[in-house]
């Protein structure tokens, strides 16, 4: 199978590398030519002018960029979009975190040119990336599920069928909503706890044995926050616009969702005052920081 693989940054370039070492033939394309010539020198591939380009002769046509608007562009711009590299009965898979919405739009121009589309956001971040351990979330036409299911084994060891088109950005963004809360939690949890002197060690080894545990007590605590590291390799932006799409899906679909509205307004003033590229377990910091 070919694969035109167009995004090479902190989580595509080792998502390739997971399809190259399992003996996918890759042509890659990046905004970043210098994407491109880190990638080969250490995976086999063709670097390609264009996404057109790259797209011309594949099979599957897999996206892994900043956000749904960027992966429209990408693949139906004219001329060099990669719906126009892409033979009729191809498959567009975005595995990038992008609005459902927009995906359904998305689907709708690419069946209009004979073409399939498969929303396939991951979770796991660069580690498992790398390890080609990612958990996916696949929305779309089963069959063409299936027709991609060998280039998704080869990123990954969880693959879930979540429903139509644009389910799986869905569950990808309210996943990320529901962590971006506990995490938030956590950090006012321990630093009410610690001004009122409890340990925050200690904190914590109840909460995991407790019923407040969670991915972010057992991991990111322990982890990142406790020791001040703040390193957990995901970043605060991301997070921020995941928390943003479930707040704007909640929206188009005209529900009362307070808790997502203000969480999506904390970790845009987050962004604000730590950056884009910021680790996003520092929100505890800007937790913190609210206290003075």
């Amino acid at each position: 199978m070919t694969v035109a693989f167009i995004g090479l940054g902190m989580m595509g370039a080792p998502m390739a590398a997971s399809l190259a070492r399992n003996g996918f033939k890759l042509r890659l394309f990046d905004a970043s030519p210098s994407a491109i010539t880190a990638f080969l020198e250490s995976n086999d591939g063709v670097a390609c002018s264009s996404a057109a380009d790259a797209a011309t002769g594949a099979d599957i046509v897999v996206t892994m960029l900043p956000d749904g608007k960027v992966v429209q562009d990408s693949v139906l711009s004219e001329p060099n979009g990669a719906a126009n590299g892409l033979k009729p009965g191809g498959i567009v898979v975005d595995m990038s975190s992008s609005s459902p919405v927009d995906t359904e739009v998305l689907g709708k121009a690419l069946a209009a040119r004979g073409l399939g589309l498969i929303d396939a956001p991951v979770s796991g971040g660069v580690k498992r990336a790398i390890e080609g351990k990612l958990a996916i979330m696949a929305g779309g036409d089963p069959a063409l599920v299936e027709r991609c299911r060998p280039a998704f084994e080869a990123m990954g060891t969880s693959l879930t069928l979540t429903g139509r088109l644009g389910s799986g950005h869905a569950l990808k963004a309210l996943n990320n909503f529901l962590a971006a809360t506990s995490m938030v939690a956590v950090s006012e949890a321990l630093l009410v706890g610690e001004r009122f002197g409890l340990d925050p060690q200690v904190m914590v080894d109840v909460f995991n044995v407790s019923t407040g545990r969670s991915f972010i007590t057992e991991v990111n605590a322990k982890l990142c926050i406790l020791p001040k590291t703040f390193t957990s390799g995901f970043m605060l932006g991301l997070l921020a616009k995941d928390v943003k799409i479930a707040s704007e899906l909640s929206d188009h679909l005209a529900m009362k969702t307070p808790l997502l509205s203000s969480e999506k307004d904390l970790w845009a003033a987050a962004e604000q005052a730590l950056g884009f590229r910021a680790d996003h377990t520092l929100v505890y910091k800007y937790v913190e920081q609210q206290q003075s």
